[in-house]
């Protein structure tokens, strides 16, 4: 089982591993029944374990440094009942972890996700950054003026709409002006042969 298949669903209980994603929602299967299920994304969310960061006292870490940090402690976990022994267990282990912004929660499901992680023999891996050159290659190269012709019929399709648009507006515009100034005339005319 690999560690970039585990994900963390919101409303259940552990970790999953994610068989198939669909566009509705994905098939995931729990670490502790060992049962398969298919989860909405209407109704839950999902964060892959890898992708999750743990506040410390300078720059955020991976999950995943915490739980390997946490393997090579000496000592057992604490009981996730007892909140100040869970602390002083985070503090020998990654002792550089932000307290104020990492609550008794967050560490007692980290303690529980890594009793379930280590109970179904799953390697803790970082994520592993994407080298260099890959990187370059992915920069797109400069569009050509032939290749320009569709995308810019587009705009020009778009710009004529709105002009078309705006024509049209000035059109209602000037009409009903024209037709007040019509009603409005002979009012003007009806009060100047009053003043005579």
């Amino acid at each position: 089982m690999e560690y970039s298949k585990i994900v963390s669903v919101t409303g259940l209980p552990g970790l999953f591993e994610l068989i198939n994603t669909k566009s509705d929602g994905a098939v995931v299967r729990s670490l502790d029944d060992k049962t398969t299920r298919f989860a909405s994304s209407r109704i839950h969310n999902f964060s892959h374990l890898e992708t999750i960061e743990v506040y410390t006292v300078s720059d955020n870490v991976n999950l995943a440094e915490v739980f390997q940090a946490m393997e090579t402690a000496s000592g057992s976990l604490p009981d996730t009942k007892d909140n100040g022994a869970i602390r002083k267990y985070f503090e020998k282990v990654y002792g550089d972890i932000d307290f104020e912004r990492v609550y008794n929660s967050d560490l007692k499901k980290m303690i529980k996700w890594f009793e379930v992680l280590r109970k179904n023999n799953v390697e803790i891996k970082l994520p592993e950054p994407q080298p260099e050159e890959e990187i370059a290659e992915e920069i797109p190269e400069p569009v050509k003026a032939e290749d320009k012709k569709e995308p810019s019929s587009k705009t020009e399709k778009k710009a004529a709409k709105k002009s078309s648009k705006t024509a049209e507006k000035k059109e209602e515009t000037t009409e009903k002006k024209s037709a007040a100034s019509k009603t409005a005339k002979p009012a003007k005319k009806a009060t100047k042969k009053k003043g005579k």
